[in-house]
């Protein structure tokens, strides 16, 4: 299995050896490969120090977080961009768009989310993108953007309903969803109905750790080895064998990101 996005890499909520310990118990649990988000200049080096421990299960994605965005925000994207080549790297995220907190930087993030997004048509990457309370500025964006040198799309950490789905899906046909631990929760009526519409051949399995841990471990600290419980969830939602949600979103997260062969 694949977790499409995970932030084990996180000093503080993964000090000293967590990370490490955290991500082998992933492995432990079937989760082989991580896919881990940058968010801002600072979280460079200890996400390239995880890469560089587990080179065969760690993956990075380049990006400055919409909450991130500063009036700094270009010098920045300047520093995260030299290292749009490193080894290892396979996507930019998580770029997007957050009006949930503060709304007083949108023209920031709208601008921080432009220029990121030609990174992914010139170099050919999959986006992983965030979106908070942003779904109509995030999709006009799109519109604006040549998709077609875009190889995949992941509306990360997807919660909302069939209407945005069905959004979505007018801007971005081929869109895929990153479905992580809300799906477990019982008051997420509103994304149990979506699932069915967004279907699992473009669903990938995500923890966004180490928020949002699926139930049973509701409030505390999320991490990659809860997969196989949001994998459990979907299967069920869906009335298909686990084992099928396992295969078929770790196919779709290999084709996303181009992971080598195992």
């Amino acid at each position: 299995m694949i977790d499409t996005h995970t932030h084990l890499y996180l000093q503080d909520a993964f000090p000293e050896q967590e990370g490490c310990d955290a991500v082998h118990r992933a492995i432990e649990a079937g989760v082989t490969r991580m896919i881990m988000p940058n968010v801002d200049t600072s979280s460079i080096a200890s996400i390239t120090a995880m890469r560089d421990k587990f080179p065969d299960n760690v993956f990075m994605a380049m990006g400055l977080h919409p909450t991130e965005v500063t009036d700094s925000w270009k010098h920045d994207l300047a520093i995260i961009e030299k290292h749009l080549d490193s080894v290892g790297m396979v996507g930019l995220g998580e770029i997007g768009m957050d009006l949930y907190w503060d709304a007083s930087k949108r023209d920031h993030q709208i601008k921080a989310f432009k220029h990121q997004l030609e990174w992914a048509v010139e170099r050919r990457l999959p986006v992983i993108i965030h979106q908070r309370k942003a779904l109509q500025d995030t999709l006009d964006i799109l519109k604006e953007t040549d998709l077609e040198a875009i190889p995949a799309i992941i509306f990360h950490c997807f919660t909302e309903g069939v209407d945005s789905v069905r959004a979505i899906r007018e801007i971005v046909p081929d869109a895929f969803f990153g479905i992580g631990g809300v799906v477990t929760f019982k008051n997420a009526s509103d994304l149990k109905q979506a699932i069915p519409e967004i279907g699992i051949q473009r669903i990938v399995l995500e923890t966004d750790a180490p928020w949002l841990a699926p139930v049973p471990h509701r409030g505390k600290r999320n991490e990659s080895s809860y997969i196989p419980v949001i994998a459990g969830s979907i299967a069920e939602i869906l009335g298909i064998p686990p084992t099928q949600v396992e295969s078929t979103t770790t196919d779709n997260a290999n084709q996303i990101f181009n992971l080598p062969v195992l």
